[in-house]
Parts: C-alpha cells; structure tokens; sequence
C-alpha cells in the first residue's frame, strides 16, 4: 500500500497576484474571489469587496502528485442572499514548469527566461508566459484570459516547495 507521501512530488506555491477587468455581476461592480481545484483538491482565495480589478497577493498552496492534471481555476462573485455568480474560469497545465525545475540549473543571472510558451487556442495564456530564475528559484508568471465570460484577467506567479520524503520530480 502506498502512502500519500509516497505519491507526492512537491508543492506548488501558486501567488494569486490580481484580477484585471473582472465581469461585473452585481449592479456596479462585483465581490471576486478565486477557486482552484486540482485533482480532488480545492482552495479558496479571499472575497475582495466591490473590485472588478481586485489585489489579492496570496499564497495557495497545492499539493501536486500528477503533473499531467491541469489546474483549474474559476472565479465567482460572492453574493449574500443568492448563490455566487460565475465570472470566468481558466486552466493552465504545470509540466512545463516541472520540466524547468528538472533541469536543476544553477546560479543563473537573477531574471533569466529558462522558458517561453506561447499563447495558443490551447491554453488560456493572455501573453507570452516565462519561467524565469528569480533569486536562486524557477518561478514561472501567468497572465490568463478568463473563458466563458465577457472579460477578465488573472496575473498568478507559480513557484515549486519540495518536500523531505515526498518522490520529487
């Protein structure tokens, strides 16, 4: 039998920076907050009261056991008296960024691009992404274009936490 640590490969820090030009959903603005699920996981970020340009800055942190499941991520608007309203959701895939860390380089130039990818019909990138070295870590930033909706960023910065025990990359 295995074990769930057995099974982990790591965690991945995702830095929820901000939402730009969310959907508005209530009469002027809306009450964003994001859900990201992976697996069988899901984490929440905090509602940021009437911003349709919210700042959240926080740190989620998923544990990551299959690097072939996307993350999801939808964001919705908290209403008191009625269920919350959907205002977008997104998807990005995390193997290119596991496959920069597997690459364990080393003492780079502080903000050199290990990789590109591109935006396509296949992802949900607003711009070009980079996996970038930043202060002795590969971190990698996303802009994406929310889908099923009328308008709306999400800015995230993904960064990896290896665990003592856990299977690594």
């Amino acid at each position: 039998m295995t074990t769930k640590v057995e099974n982990l490969m790591g965690l991945l820090r995702i830095h929820v920076h901000k939402g730009v030009n969310l959907a508005v959903r209530d009469v002027v603005s809306s009450d964003p907050y994001v859900v990201f699920k992976s697996g069988k996981q899901k984490l929440k970020t905090r509602v940021v009261k009437n911003n349709v340009n919210p700042e959240w800055n926080e740190d989620l942190t998923l544990s990551v056991t299959n690097p072939n499941i996307p993350v999801k991520l939808t964001v919705y608007d908290r209403d008191t008296f009625s269920l919350d309203d959907k205002m977008g959701d997104a998807e990005f895939e995390i193997r290119p960024f596991l496959e920069a860390l597997r690459m364990q380089l080393e003492s780079l130039p502080n903000g050199t691009i290990i990789t590109r990818i591109q935006p396509s019909r296949e992802n949900c990138l607003a711009e070009e992404s980079h996996i970038v070295w930043v202060n002795g870590k590969v971190v990698q930033n996303l802009f994406l274009r929310l889908r099923n909706v009328e308008c709306g960023e999400i800015e995230l910065q993904l960064q990896w936490i290896d665990i003592p025990g856990s299977r690594g990359l």
